[in-house]
């Protein structure tokens, strides 16, 4: 029986907007895009939410300017998460009316998590557990993050209920014998939590 519920953070409860950082430092969301797709930042930023330091990312990009760029990353970066999701945040509120633990896992660099504390307080005081994969170094969807949830809270695997919007995630937690939920909208989140039993 599910009784813990684990929220991803990114585009679950706060938007991601990546270009958003760069577009008034190029010039336009179309500039910005580009930079993006020149620099893989993608991957560099998956990278970042491991534990490497942007400054070190930035270090490996043979364009000065490029490198310059993404070395301002995390000053940057509240223009990225600039939007929350406010029907995630009422269904959290919702559920810990019901009195169920409220937890979160979110893959997010060391550097810029203090930036969506700041600029999202709430971040810091709904959640029961934080795991924040860049102070920890593991990423998900490795097993392991999962497994240190499960440590940290005394829960078993199967109590828990794991909300994310990234389908390799979903998986990798689904492995770890959670309960999993892809998110696509507070909506049909509801549903699923009203069909778990938990609304």
């Amino acid at each position: 029986m599910v009784t813990h519920v684990v929220f991803d953070i990114g585009n679950v409860l706060i938007e991601f907007d990546p270009v958003a950082a760069f577009a008034p430092e190029l010039g336009g969301r179309d500039k910005a895009d580009a930079f993006l797709s020149r620099i893989d930042f993608a991957s560099r930023n998956l990278r970042g939410d491991a534990g490497t330091p942007f400054a070190e990312l930035a270090a490996e990009l043979d364009d000065a300017a490029d490198s310059a760029l993404l070395a301002r990353y995390p000053t940057l970066f509240p223009r990225a998460i600039a939007r929350q999701i406010d029907g995630s945040f009422a269904l959290i509120d919702l559920l810990r009316a019901q009195g169920h633990p409220i937890h979160a896992i979110t893959n997010f660099s060391a550097e810029t998590w203090p930036e969506a504390l700041r600029l999202h307080p709430r971040l810091g005081q709904v959640f029961d557990v934080t795991l924040v994969s860049g102070q920890m170094r593991i990423i998900k969807p490795d097993r392991r993050i999962f497994e240190a949830l499960t440590d940290r809270t005394g829960a078993r695997p199967g109590d828990c209920l794991f909300i994310d919007d990234s389908a390799p995630n979903i998986a990798g937690a689904r492995a770890a014998g959670w309960r999993t939920h892809l998110f696509d909208g507070p909506a049909r989140l509801e549903r699923a939590l009203v069909a778990e039993g938990l609304l």
